[in-house]
């Protein structure tokens, strides 16, 4: 199964693009990082395994997973790795290259920033994974081509994850870039719209943040 679906333990967030992901739990891998078993159940979704340390999770409800044959795998609470971290590996390791991860924004900067460097493991080289909250997509773009797939009016944003990105193009955005370099802290990059309903973004070198919004933000 090359598809994998996993909740965090963020907040539910619904919105089209939770729903355009879920339209693939039918054929997916689906996986609760600790406490996301909740944001899953939320979703009527049955889980194949709950990852984590157990620290948020609810017992009775973990008790009526496992009854029903979910594995529950335990992890010691010091660890090095976050539960979504653990989940995105375990993902990985059996065979997952299609990656949305649900729940994985909340209330903590700390928790919301730290699952989006996630998305930067060396272990999801050449994975599809995205962030999906609400009607917003996340995603990285590293060194050539990203394609993003929306409607004429969306929101895009380009930020410059660990510092300059070099020779940013664009095709298919109102405010276009034509090999020109993105800093690491002005906002240059932020609330360009799509023009068509298709748009692609290139990368000489460095890491870009994509947030794709539906519509304007």
């Amino acid at each position: 199964m090359n598809r994998a679906i996993i909740f965090a333990n963020g907040d539910i967030n619904d919105g089209e693009m939770v729903r355009r992901a879920l339209m693939f739990s039918g054929e997916s891998l689906l996986i609760a990082a600790d406490g996301g078993a909740r944001v899953a159940a939320h979703y009527g979704q049955r889980l194949d395994a709950v990852i984590g340390d157990m620290d948020s999770a609810d017992p009775a409800h973990l008790a009526e997973l496992e009854a029903n044959g979910t594995q529950v795998l335990r992890h010691p609470a010091e660890k090095d790795e976050t539960d979504l971290e653990l989940a995105l590996l375990w993902a990985v390791e059996r065979g997952a290259t299609w990656i949305r991860i649900v729940g994985a924004v909340g209330d903590r900067l700390d928790q919301t920033l730290s699952n989006i460097y996630l998305l930067a493991l060396s272990a999801l080289q050449g994975c599809d994974v995205r962030i999906v909250a609400g009607k917003e997509e996340t995603q990285l773009a590293k060194p050539g081509w990203t394609f993003l797939e929306g409607q004429q009016g969306d929101t895009v944003s380009l930020l410059p994850l660990n510092g300059t990105v070099f020779g940013v193009k664009t095709e298919g955005l109102y405010y276009p870039l034509r090999s020109e370099d993105l800093y690491f802290g002005p906002a240059r990059g932020v609330s360009n719209v799509m023009t068509h309903d298709k748009a692609v973004v290139y990368v000489r070198s460095g890491i870009l943040l994509i947030v794709h919004t539906l519509g304007r933000a």
